[in-house]
């Protein structure tokens, strides 16, 4: 019988909502890896979904702060689907982080139940309350932008002992600096900013790397976003998105044969659209020349629920952290990054990555 992954979560938002619905979705998985509709792996080193415990959490809004999470994970402003709501009171209550930078200020300008209203609490030491929560894995859902918080917690998560899963575009696991403290510490680090399922990165990855691979050269690209969660009304201040821009237009680029010019490849969130709530729709289009040197041109538009489709792969990274952990490996895991991650320490193409993350889990690669 496998020991429960205890994990704490910083941001309490639609993403956290989604990971912990799905967590109690798949409660009734089997021991054998058969495929489980919805799940990349039912099995990921002999741990099921449903071993992943919560046991901390932290936020800063005034209706989640001091709730049990099973409460707080449904209060405004989440606005995610919810595919599972028989949610028991898990005794976690949501403790107050430090704001730092994680409220937008233009949010003060649109209504209360669509943004962040921050509780008036002191921070609690979150270093301490990681070490006594026992949690193992912290997994950074804080809002995009929020350079100084993620900074603070991956500091506090080296201090409690615990690996990490940042999940934003807030350079953690592919910055040299901080990869090196995370192996200093023999500590994991899965990073940085995370892919959904099938989301507008992998798809825009995977058209180019086909396109690349089949001797067709890109010459221009976009990818447009839209979007009505609390991620894209915050990504309406452009000065919290240099960070997440870079994430997702590396992500791309990387997979073709030559790079483009700034101005021939934009990627990046275009608008906040309230009715849409936490669906998502990505426009994507490529323009080439192929054979003969002959145009082409590909379009296409993509409709999702923004936070499940990125808790689908956050559920299997906290499970390849527990396992570094259980094997005693730190620094970041190269091949879980450059799996689930769109700016990971390394780029690969994404049928690299997944032989690479099954070998991993099979013990035939150290990271």
């Amino acid at each position: 019988m496998t020991k429960p992954i205890k994990i704490a979560i910083a941001g309490l938002g639609n993403c956290a909502s989604a990971l912990i619905q799905g967590i109690f979705y798949y409660k009734k998985v089997k021991d054998d890896d058969s495929l489980i509709p919805g799940l990349m792996h039912n099995l990921v080193g002999g741990y099921k979904p449903f071993d992943i415990k919560l046991v901390a959490a932290f936020d800063v809004d005034k209706r989640k702060v001091g709730k049990d999470v099973s409460q707080a994970m449904f209060a405004k402003p989440n606005c995610t689907k919810v595919f599972y709501s028989k949610i028991p009171n898990l005794g976690v209550k949501v403790k107050m982080g430090p704001i730092m930078d994680g409220v937008a200020k233009h949010m003060k300008n649109y209504p209360e139940d669509r943004v962040f209203v921050a509780a008036k609490q002191k921070p609690i030491n979150v270093a301490a309350e990681l070490k006594k929560s026992g949690a193992q894995v912290l997994v950074n859902f804080l809002p995009v932008g929020s350079e100084r918080a993620i900074k603070f917690y991956a500091a506090e998560a080296l201090k409690a002992g615990c690996a990490l899963v940042n999940c934003i575009p807030v350079f953690v696991a592919s910055d040299s600096e901080w990869a090196e403290r995370f192996e200093k510490k023999n500590l994991p680090v899965i990073g940085d900013d995370i892919k959904s399922q099938v989301g507008a990165t992998i798809v825009h990855r995977v058209l180019s790397h086909i396109f690349s691979e089949r001797g067709v050269n890109v010459d221009y690209s976009y990818q447009l976003n839209v979007g009505g969660n609390t991620d894209f009304l915050n990504m309406l201040s452009r000065k919290r998105l240099k960070s997440k821009k870079l994430s997702k237009t590396e992500s791309v680029e990387s997979q073709l044969s030559k790079r483009l010019s700034y101005d021939n490849l934009h990627i990046g969130p275009s608008d906040y659209v309230p009715w849409l709530k936490d669906r998502k729709i990505a426009f994507i289009r490529l323009e080439g020349h192929q054979f003969g040197d002959i145009p082409m041109e590909l379009e296409l538009r993509l409709k999702v629920e923004d936070s499940p489709n990125s808790a689908g792969c956050v559920i299997d990274a906290v499970r390849l952290a527990r396992i570094a952990l259980d094997r005693k490996i730190g620094g970041p895991l190269i091949s879980s990054s450059a799996y689930f991650m769109k700016h990971p320490p390394q780029q690969f193409n994404d049928e690299k990555a997944r032989e690479m993350v099954e070998e991993y889990i099979l013990g035939k690669r150290e990271r």
